[in-house]
């Protein structure tokens, strides 16, 4: 049987492409001879390009649209590129001499990993503000800063019960690459070639350590930062996967960043979740009460909003951060927005590499002022003003605001109880040189900042999201988490 299945992918790879291939525009000879074995050994990713606009129109055509509706922002491409349609060859097979995974494919110099800067042929603009982006450091923001590193440790490493007592055995790299690697990117390394049994006989592939990996941060082969199939999901990269909440619920559902969960409780989640088959995801650019009625993840962070007189409302960009004043995930408080993507560079007065100090005091050389804060709240509560007057939004932004002042503060409370913990010796933390999360104490404050004020936080910037404020991991629970503390420390003094 398997000789017979052979024999048919062989003639099938001879004689052309499979049925399952119906572009309507003309293909490269390259990824001609591509879809004629990968539609029948990979039939899922053909279908996905098959009904992708890569698959539909050529980057001459899409460089012929004028005004705001063109999404190609390249002034020019390869000239080789301009008239067939974007292929598996034309992605897989540009700048081979810049990818260490290159290698030799029935003829043809591949590569595994496509990357932004593969994109960047076409997509230059898009590519550049994603490398601004907080997103696409998020490799190195976490696995070069020691204190997140220390984080890291106590969530991933393994707890061993022996003599008496629990200790960590350091995780490793295929848990570091499924836990928090998953989303923030690992870093790829070609470790050498494998032969592989395939019905076309035996082939040499490279092995890529980290690999598979779709994480925001990667690290890729070519030295670049980020995937952008991880919003634009492979081999569609549709526009209106980006658009709809279920993408970005991948990495952002909690209980550290509950921002899916807030919003699927919300008013505009209510609007999605009823209204969403009636909406038009596709149009670009994306026009306010025309195209959809209720805010994505996407319009209010990346989309090119326009009203339905066609002006627009906001900008298109993929720098995410440039419309967020404040950095509301807080480690261990919500405080202004970083000034750089790669926030490894950050020093608090201590000399620690976080934001603020433990007694809530901002790093402020290194976040942003008051007055880039204003440019920013104006570009998001742009959006929301198509829906709202001006006294709701500011309403909703006063009490985000004062979200932001009572969860520090309660953070606060906490992190003296466990200073206090720390200095009896009760606990071993950063000022002994042991790692500040790991023991149950610790656990108890981590729970506080990570979870529960987080919680508030996201629920208040949302301007919705009910409970989640309150009982379901609220305001509830910030306050139990700090009188634990309190008790736990009362209790270990008796």
């Amino acid at each position: 049987m398997k000789t017979v299945i052979g024999m048919i992918s062989f003639l099938v790879c001879l004689c052309g492409p499979g049925p399952t291939v119906d572009a309507q525009t003309a293909v490269s000879d390259a990824t001609d001879e591509c879809l004629s074995c990968h539609a029948v050994t990979h039939p899922g990713i053909v279908e996905g390009w098959r009904i992708s606009r890569h698959a539909e129109v050529t980057p001459a055509e899409a460089m012929a649209v004028e005004g705001l509706s063109r999404k190609v922002s390249s002034k020019a491409v390869p000239k080789s590129l301009k008239d067939t349609a974007v292929g598996c060859a034309e992605c897989h097979g540009l700048r081979p001499e810049a990818h260490q995974d290159t290698f030799d494919h029935n003829g043809y110099n591949i590569h595994v990993v496509v990357s932004p800067k593969d994109c960047a042929v076409c997509h230059s603009e898009e590519a550049a503000q994603f490398d601004r982006n907080l997103m696409s450091h998020a490799h190195e923001n976490l696995v070069d800063n020691p204190v997140y590193g220390l984080l890291q440790s106590a969530v991933n490493d393994s707890p061993v019960f022996k003599d008496g007592k629990v200790t960590l055995e350091p995780a490793n790299q295929a848990t570091k690459a499924e836990s928090c690697l998953y989303c923030h990117g690992t870093q790829l390394e070609v470790t050498g070639t494998e032969i592989r049994e395939t019905d076309l006989d035996e082939m040499e592939f490279p092995v890529i350590a980290g690999w598979p990996n779709q994480g925001v941060g990667r690290i890729n082969l070519d030295g670049s930062r980020g995937s952008c199939s991880a919003c634009h999901t492979r081999h569609e990269y549709a526009i209106e996967m980006a658009r709809k909440p279920y993408t970005c619920k991948e990495c952002h559902v909690g209980p550290d960043v509950p921002a899916f969960k807030v919003y699927a409780a919300s008013k505009h989640g209510n609007i999605f979740s009823t209204r969403q088959l009636d909406w038009d995801f596709k149009n670009v650019p994306w026009m306010v009460g025309e195209d959809f009625t209720a805010p994505t993840c996407a319009s209010c962070h990346i989309s090119l909003l326009v009203n339905t007189e066609g002006d627009v409302v906001v900008k298109r960009s993929h720098e995410v951060k440039d419309r967020l004043p404040w950095r509301i995930f807080g480690l261990i408080y919500a405080h202004p927005h970083p000034k750089e993507a790669d926030t490894t560079i950050i020093r608090n007065k201590d000399g620690l590499p976080l934001p603020t100090d433990f007694s809530g005091g901002f790093a402020s050389k290194f976040l942003l002022d008051e007055g880039e804060r204003v440019q920013r709240r104006e570009a998001m509560q742009a959006s929301c003003l198509s829906c709202h007057d001006s006294s709701w939004v500011e309403g909703h932004w006063d009490r985000f605001l004062n979200s932001i002042e009572e969860t520090n503060r309660a953070t606060l409370a906490a992190t003296r109880i466990m200073a206090e913990i720390w200095q009896e010796g009760l606990a071993k933390g950063h000022l002994q040189g042991n790692n500040p999360f790991d023991e149950f104490s610790e656990r108890i404050w981590s729970d506080v900042w990570l979870f529960y004020a987080n919680s508030v936080r996201f629920t208040s910037s949302m301007g919705c999201g009910g409970d989640y404020g309150v009982f379901a991991d609220g305001r509830y629970h910030l306050a139990r988490g700090v009188r634990e503390l309190e008790d736990w420390l009362n209790l270990r003094r008796k």
